[in-house]
C-alpha cells in the first residue's frame, strides 16, 4: 500500500488527528490564475481544455506549484455527465453552459440511458491517470460529479436559470418523469465516480449545488434520497485505502443531520452556517469541509488572515475531522497573492492552535 507523502487531506476525511487543518478551494485551477488563463487559451476553449488530457493536467497542477495545497482535485466540468447523454453540451460567451437538446418532451426523458464512462467519459479517465501520476504522489486527487437533482436542474433547463422555472413544473406536475431523469442520472453517476476511482482519484466529491433551491420535503425526496443511492454504490476502498466521499449542497445547513445519514464522510459546508454549530449538530458522524465565504478573499491579506482564524477557531482547537475550504469557488477576480495568504494562515494558526492544545493537556 502507497501513501501520499501529504495525506493529510485524507486523515482529517476519516476523522484521524492531524499536525495542521488541510486546505483546498473549490475552483482552485481557474480563471484568476494567469498561467490558467493562458492555457486555456491555447486549448481553444473551455469544453476543449476539459476534453484535453494532458492539459487538464496541467492546469489541475498550476495551483499546487503556487500555493501549500492539501489536495488537488480534477480539472472537469460537473456537465460531462449528461453531455455524455447526448444532450450537446456547449458554451457561450456570457451564457455559460447550455445544452442543445434540454429535456422537456416525455419520449427524451424515457430514451435516457447511462452512459459508458469507459467510452463515452474516457477523456475524463485519461485525465485522472495522468494526474495521478503527475502528483507522484505529493497529495491526494480528488474526483467528483454533479449530484442527480443538480445535473437535472441543467439537463431540463437547457442551461442555468434564475427561477427554475421548466424543473420545478415538472416536479410538482410530472414527479414520475423527474424522478426517471434522476434515478437514470444517478446511476450514471455513480459509474462514473467509481470508474474516476479506478483511474486514481483518493476521495470523491458530489457537487449539489443546486439542491438547496429547494422546499424541505423536495430536497429528501428528489435531492436526498439520490444523494444516498450513489453514496451506496461508490467503492469504498482501492489499493488497501478507504476512499472517502464528500457530499456538497449549497444552501444545504437545514439539513445537515440529515445528510450525514446518508453515509457519506465528509459534508462540504457553504459560508451561511456557523462552523461550531454544524460541528455539534453531526457530532462525530461526519468531517466537515468549509467554509470561508469567497468574498472574503477580495479583502486586504491581513483581513482574510483575521476572517480564516475564525473559521478554525470555531471549529474548534483540535481540528479534528475538519478540512478548511470556501464555501463555494473561487471568484476569476480573485488576486492570486490573496490566496497565498489564506492557505498559509490555515496552516500556521491551525499549528498554533493545536499546540497551545496540547500544552494545556499536557499540563493539566
Amino acid at each position: 500500500m502507497t501513501r501520499p507523502c501529504n495525506d493529510t487531506f485524507l486523515r482529517a476525511l476519516l476523522k484521524q488527528p492531524t499536525a495542521h487543518t488541510p486546505v483546498w478551494l473549490m475552483r482552485q485551477a481557474g480563471r484568476y490564475l494567469p498561467e490558467y488563463c493562458e492555457t486555456r487559451r491555447r486549448a481553444g476553449s473551455f469544453l476543449q481544455l476539459c476534453k484535453n488530457p494532458a492539459l487538464a493536467c496541467e492546469v489541475t497542477l498550476q495551483p499546487l506549484a503556487r500555493f501549500e495545497l492539501d489536495a488537488a482535485i480534477l480539472f472537469s466540468d460537473i456537465l460531462t455527465v449528461p453531455d455524455a447523454m447526448g444532450l450537446g453540451l456547449y458554451f457561450t460567451d456570457g451564457e455559460g453552459p447550455r445544452f442543445e437538446r434540454p429535456l422537456r418532451e416525455e419520449w427524451a426523458i424515457r430514451d435516457l440511458a447511462v452512459p459508458d464512462p469507459w467510452n463515452h467519459l474516457r477523456y475524463v479517465m485519461d485525465a485522472v491517470a495522468e494526474i495521478r501520476r503527475a502528483l507522484n504522489n505529493t497529495v491526494p486527487l480528488i474526483g467528483f460529479s454533479g449530484s442527480p437533482y443538480t445535473l437535472a436542474c441543467y439537463m431540463v433547463e437547457g442551461g442555468a436559470s434564475s427561477d427554475y422555472r421548466h424543473i420545478k413544473s415538472m416536479l410538482y406536475q410530472r414527479p414520475d418523469l423527474l424522478h426517471h431523469i434522476l434515478s437514470v442520472t444517478a446511476d450514471a453517476v455513480a459509474v462514473y465516480l467509481n470508474a474516476q476511482i479506478e483511474s486514481g482519484a483518493q476521495a470523491v466529491m458530489i457537487f449539489d449545488s443546486w439542491g438547496g433551491s429547494l422546499s424541505a420535503a423536495a430536497y429528501r425526496e428528489f435531492s436526498l434520497a439520490y444523494l444516498q443511492r450513489i453514496i451506496g454504490r461508490l467503492v469504498r476502498e482501492k489499493d488497501g485505502q478507504r476512499v472517502p466521499s464528500i457530499v456538497f449542497t449549497k444552501g444545504g445547513g437545514l439539513w445537515l443531520e440529515a445528510i450525514a445519514d446518508i453515509g457519506c464522510d465528509a459534508i462540504g459546508l457553504d459560508w451561511t452556517i456557523d462552523l461550531g454549530e454544524a460541528r455539534r449538530r453531526v457530532g462525530d458522524r461526519v468531517a466537515l469541509q468549509g467554509n470561508l465565504d469567497p468574498a472574503v478573499l477580495f479583502a486586504s491579506p491581513e483581513q482574510i488572515a483575521i476572517e480564516a482564524r475564525k473559521v478554525l477557531d470555531s471549529y474548534g482547537a483540535d481540528g479534528y475531522g475538519h478540512v478548511f475550504n470556501l464555501g463555494h469557488g473561487i471568484s476569476q477576480f480573485t488576486p492570486p497573492g490573496n490566496v497565498s495568504a489564506l492557505v498559509d494562515t490555515v496552516h500556521e494558526h491551525s499549528r498554533l492552535l493545536r499546540r497551545k492544545m496540547h500544552k494545556l493537556s499536557s499540563s493539566a
